[in-house]
């Protein structure tokens, strides 16, 4: 079904159909829409697998985030990115399609920042200093082309008792189009753990439709800012 999704995403911005054949299609997605919305769980859908869950359904770190917008299998924004692990670094392969596109023929710079953060996600998993994302600077150096195999790569350079500093690029047919730097808190995975348990819950209690207020539980300022 996700496969399916993600040609229909392609498909929804590469296809001019006629006016009435439009609408003739929205008529049937929307259907379908209906119907799978009948099979809402009660209880969210777990957005990332641990041991209790059972094997992964994947690759190491993309298996056990199935719904995770850049590698997750489940999710049909993702393409999905397909991660390697060859220490010290962490690859990832990519070949974004039209979805992706930002200026005409060139992969969206928000894009690529997400994959960096993940592949970057990698690399830390590979030197067992995980967390949260604390600065990712992305310098755009060539256009990075629709439709043509991008390989992320990232290693991690230096570890302290708070943070991990990683560094990376993209590569396309031999040209190398970006390089990125990256920042993450270093927690175990208990407290990330905890960290997300406690933005559930405040979402849980939060009114439908009413942003919480920077300061607020689960509001901006919440965040790994000083490494605790």
């Amino acid at each position: 079904m996700v496969e399916e999704l993600r040609r229909l995403i392609r498909l929804s911005v590469s296809t001019a159909p006629p006016a009435a054949e439009t609408a003739a299609l929205t008529a049937q997605l929307a259907a379908v829409a209906d119907r799978l919305e009948a099979h809402r769980p009660d209880a969210p859908l777990p957005r990332f697998l641990g041991p209790e869950d059972g094997p992964a359904s994947g690759p190491p770190l993309a298996g056990t985030m199935p719904f995770d917008i850049v590698v997750g299998g489940f999710n049909p924004l993702a393409l999905p990115v397909r991660l390697a692990f060859e220490p010290p670094r962490a690859l990832g392969y990519a070949t974004f399609t039209v979805a992706y596109e930002g200026a005409p023929g060139c992969v969206h710079g928000g894009a690529l920042a997400a994959t960096f953060d993940i592949v970057f996600a990698a690399a830390n998993a590979i030197a067992e200093a995980t967390g949260p994302t604390v600065r990712l600077d992305v310098r755009y150096r060539r256009p990075t082309l629709i439709g043509e195999e991008a390989v992320f790569e990232a290693w991690v350079t230096e570890v302290t008792a708070r943070r991990v500093f990683s560094k990376g690029r993209i590569v396309q047919g031999g040209i190398l189009t970006v390089e990125a730097e990256g920042e993450f808190a270093v927690l175990d995975h208990e407290r990330v753990r905890q960290m997300a348990s406690g933005r559930r819950a405040a979402s849980q209690r939060a009114v439908p439709g009413t942003p919480g207020r920077p300061g607020e539980s689960g509001g901006p300022d919440d965040g790994p800012d000083d490494g605790t």
